[in-house]
């Protein structure tokens, strides 16, 4: 999921912690509240940090587009409805994503630290970002963290005509000692729509069973390819299902039968989540003697032998942790289009970009 390190050519270089600074004040010029405005950017910086590009910098102009056009409400009214201790759900009021998800997280942790699991639904967010940050932010808590996400559909489902089910993440972050912690931040999908786009500019082919034309024809041109296929087919759909289930429909939000149904209103931009902290010492032991074996299992996993042609054997996480560091350290590399885009904006709204390196 991460690019190379290394920024490829006509990329500029910005340090993060500026970076920060500078999209919170553009979202804050887009209309939300200074807090809000660092939050949505931290999530941003946090996936471009790991070489997510899909999820980072690139969500800047679009967030501010979704402000502009009032699919985003920038003063949401935040409601926790909770009838259980370990269980609640966040009424996002149409808020950003990071928003939204990043106050299901903090609430999940305070209830699983008394409870020793909790779970937090969110209803009625747009576009959540990376749902890796928010599992990683309960990890950082010395929690595991696990979350869902369900969308609108823009994926073919084993057996149906056209875009059926959402592309639907899921994430699960486990604390370790010495190691970063483990992260698997995946979608349903075989490819995400980002890469489609890509292979259309550049004028390569799609890999095998990977898209799907308007009514649901796998394709290898990116010229005719309009949705990506589901991972592993029937395991993938069957996931992303399961997804609108746990979260839409479990928090009284359905988008998959309101979007195939005849209210005109079904195909409003929305999505709905799930995250789930779990406290290790409620599992008997204690949380050091719990770390310290997820330590010993990712080190035999990495002191397996390689296959051959392989650089090595890594878990999930381990590899985007690493371009995490590097990038703190050299600058997050962003494509020319984006810096331009982000540039005149900034132009536009009175403020001074950082200089990139």
């Amino acid at each position: 999921m991460t690019d190379s390190p290394t920024p490829r050519p006509g990329r500029v270089r910005v340090p993060a912690d500026e970076l920060r600074s500078f999209s919170a004040a553009l979202l804050e010029k887009g209309g939300l509240g200074a807090d809000h405005a660092r939050t949505t950017a931290d999530v941003f910086v946090w996936a471009a940090l790991r070489g997510v590009e899909s999820h980072g910098i690139a969500r800047v102009p679009a967030y501010l587009d979704l402000l502009a056009k009032g699919v985003a409400n920038p003063a949401p009214d935040l409601r926790i409805e909770s009838s259980a201790p370990a269980a609640a759900v966040l009424d996002a009021d149409r808020a950003p994503g990071p928003v939204a998800l990043t106050a299901a997280a903090e609430e999940a942790v305070r209830r699983a630290r008394t409870h020793g699991i909790a779970s937090v639904g969110v209803r009625r967010t747009v576009h959540t970002g990376a749902i890796g940050y928010y599992a990683a932010k309960i990890a950082e808590e010395g929690l595991i963290g696990l979350g869902f996400v369900a969308g609108m559909p823009n994926m073919g489902y084993t057996g149906a005509k056209g875009a059926a089910v959402a592309t639907s993440p899921l994430a699960i972050a486990v604390p370790a000692a010495g190691h970063a912690p483990l992260l698997l931040d995946m979608a349903t999908a075989t490819i995400a729509l980002g890469r489609i786009r890509q292979a259309r500019a550049n004028g390569t082919p799609l890999p095998e069973n990977a898209a799907a034309t308007a009514d649901g024809t796998p394709t290898t041109d990116p010229e005719q390819a309009v949705m990506p296929l589901p991972l592993g087919g029937a395991k993938g759909s069957g996931m992303s299902l399961a997804f609108e289930l746990l979260t839409s429909v479990l928090v009284g939000a359905p988008i998959l039968s309101a979007f195939h149904s005849d209210d005109p209103r079904g195909r409003e931009h929305r999505q709905n989540a799930l995250l789930i902290a779990l406290d290790p010492a409620a599992f008997g032991g204690g949380t050091a003697e719990f770390t310290a074996a997820v330590d010993a299992t990712l080190t035999t996993v990495q002191n397996l032998p390689p296959a051959d042609g392989a650089d090595g054997v890594h878990y999930p996480g381990e590899r985007s942790a690493a371009t995490a560091a590097e990038r703190a350290e050299a600058g997050i590399p962003l494509p020319p289009a984006l810096w331009r885009d982000l540039t005149e904006r900034a132009d536009r709204a009175g403020l001074t970009p950082p200089t990139p390196r």
